[in-house]
């Protein structure tokens, strides 16, 4: 292992290298304005993560169809508006070696009924969260499913006109591609579900629409689930199944992640059970590992990496291609920038929890989003941002997970506020 691994360029199958090996994971910033445009905060916090240090920035989800929303402050790209805004959002990383990749996205049934109680979804099933927040969706049809794999098409070929470096597929968390590749959610017996094959279907026929629209050598990224972690759904041996397909559809970077809103591994502070062994820091590279032996598209591991040594060990065996950081940033953008100068050789703990499970996701989810909030304005970080200013920040305007009776409030609200 050398002390270069992370600083070391990524090439892609599409052509662009990736500068180093650091990546800002998507989070849910939640800054569009009320016509769901970019705001200029957006672009003040995109500039200071490109000056931060990470090779590949991927924005928070954008929306494919202003009628289908998961929060709200999403931002929607499905036409001609806001044209300034994007471009202005895309050159947020100009006089860096940063890349700015969108990551695209429809919620499926995963949105509240506030936003969108007409929701669709692979089948009619309704998302098991929120005491009810979420209405139960209605079955797409063949000729809906067709329409929605257009506007993902149309969305990655208008990112590519504003200037965006990449496009991402946001197909894990619970979202409507995942939604059509578990079994727990996509009941369907067409053309669309009934086997594994079926069911990844539609995910592959967005990568292809996609292809299609912006050329071959436009990267294409999808971050993908390891597993939904719920009984009777989405499997690691289909995961892998699914990008193998992938693979041979020519796609350029698969970030891991885990879990669902329902079961949501991916906000939890520790290690969820089976997610990786002891011996990785980061939750999914044991699945990324494994994964290795059957794929050479480039990985990206996210949840969990905090120091440079377990960055470093990912890189060097093999587990991962890109160190994806999320949370991390929120609270010091310019991480990856210190790590790679030798500045420091972890990210600085911070838990801000009040010890009360029930409150934990709201504090959690709220802390950073309020970070976000403040990055965006220009201001700096605060590490002794309150307790009660974070659970203020999720009943207002900060993401997200639902968790208990509070949570289910914390989405309710959150999701009536104002974009």
């Amino acid at each position: 292992m050398t002390d270069d691994l992370l600083a070391r360029p990524l090439a892609l199958p599409a052509g662009p290298a990736l500068p180093n090996r650091f990546a800002k994971s998507a989070m849910s910033e939640r800054m569009g304005d009320r016509d769901f445009g970019p705001t200029d905060a957006l672009v003040t916090l995109y500039r200071r993560w490109a000056a931060g240090g990470a090779g590949l920035l991927i924005t928070g989800n954008v929306m494919i169809d202003r009628a289908h929303r998961a929060e709200t402050g999403n931002v929607v790209l499905e036409g001609g508006r806001h044209a300034d805004a994007f471009a202005a959002w895309a050159r947020s990383t100009e006089g860096t070696p940063a890349r700015l990749w969108m990551q695209i996205n429809h919620p499926g049934r995963q949105t509240p009924r506030f936003l969108d109680p007409a929701s669709v979804a692979p089948s009619a099933v309704p998302l098991a969260i929120g005491g009810g927040t979420s209405a139960t969706p209605r079955a797409l049809t063949h000729d809906e499913i067709l329409d929605v794999i257009a506007r993902f098409a149309t969305t990655a070929s208008l990112a590519q006109e504003a200037g965006f470096d990449g496009v991402q597929i946001h197909g894990a968390h619970g979202y409507l591609v995942s939604q059509f590749l578990s079994p727990r959610s996509n009941l369907r017996d067409d053309d669309w579900g009934g086997d594994d094959e079926r069911r990844r279907r539609f995910l592959l026929e967005v990568v292809r629409a996609m292809r299609a629209a912006v050329g071959p050598g436009y990267p294409i990224g999808v971050k993908l689930n390891s597993a939904d972690f719920q009984r009777g759904g989405f499997t690691e041996e289909a995961s892998m199944a699914v990008i193998e397909a992938l693979e041979g559809e020519g796609i350029d970077l698969i970030e891991v992640s885990g879990g669902t809103y329902e079961k949501a591994v991916m906000f939890e502070e520790t290690m969820p059970q089976g997610a990786s062994s002891e011996a990785r820091e980061a939750y999914f590279s044991d699945y990324a590992a494994k994964l290795r032996e059957r794929v050479i598209v480039p990985v990206m591991v996210t949840g969990g990496f905090r120091t440079r040594a377990g960055m470093e060990a990912a890189l060097a065996d093999g587990a991962t291609d890109l160190v994806g950081l999320a949370r991390p940033l929120a609270f010091e953008p310019d991480l990856p920038q210190r790590l790679l100068d030798g500045a420091t050789d972890a990210a600085t703990p911070v838990k801000p929890a009040t010890g009360f499970k029930t409150l934990d996701g709201m504090v959690q989810g709220g802390w950073y989003g309020a970070q976000l909030k403040r990055l965006g304005r220009g201001d700096e970080s605060s590490p002794k941002l309150s307790r009660l200013r974070a659970v203020w920040e999720c009943l207002t305007t900060g993401p997200r997970k639902p968790r208990g009776p509070l949570g289910r409030l914390c989405l309710s609200r959150r999701s009536s506020s104002p974009g």
